[in-house]
């Protein structure tokens, strides 16, 4: 059995090419501890120090030196567009809602009260099935999470 250790991640653009792949949504790339297969029905287990955040291009490095490029699934999203983008933003960022930002819309994970209320905004939400890479915590790295990140609101929101 293959194991793949903290020191076995290898960074996207710290490697070239890979010997296999292994597909994983947004929540199973955020791992410490478990069973993968790749593409090609090869398992192998993820024993890392601590959780770890992964993205699509990322790659663990087993044991005989293989490189298994993690490739990031299609998830049902919704698509936002709309004429003030940086608005639409900020009331998805004021909800602790994960946002993937591009240069003409936004993805957020399929929720029919942030998708109501972007359409009273004046948003034209689509559902859409892409990867998701939303932005990283607040200095860049590491992840932004749902709601339930316990502390209250003042607002009661």
């Amino acid at each position: 059995m293959q194991v793949v250790t903290s020191q076995s991640i290898r960074r996207c653009g710290e490697w070239s090419e890979p010997d296999g792949s292994v597909l994983l949504t947004y929540e199973d790339r955020f791992l410490r501890r478990k069973m993968l297969t790749t593409l090609h029905c090869e398992d192998f287990l993820v024993d890392l120090a601590q959780t770890t955040s992964l993205d699509g291009g990322d790659a663990f490095e087993l044991g005989d030196g293989r490189l298994i490029e993690v490739v990031a699934a299609n998830e049902p999203l919704l698509a936002i567009t709309g004429d003030n983008l940086t608005r639409l933003a900020w009331h998805i960022g004021n909800r602790h809602t994960p946002c993937q930002i591009e240069a003409d819309r936004l993805l957020i994970r399929q929720d029919h009260v942030i998708r109501d209320m972007l359409e009273r905004l004046g948003a034209s939400v689509t559902e859409v099935n892409a990867p998701f890479t939303p932005e990283g915590g607040a200095y860049g790295h590491g992840r932004t999470h749902g709601h339930s990140h316990g502390h209250a609101h003042a607002n009661g929101h």
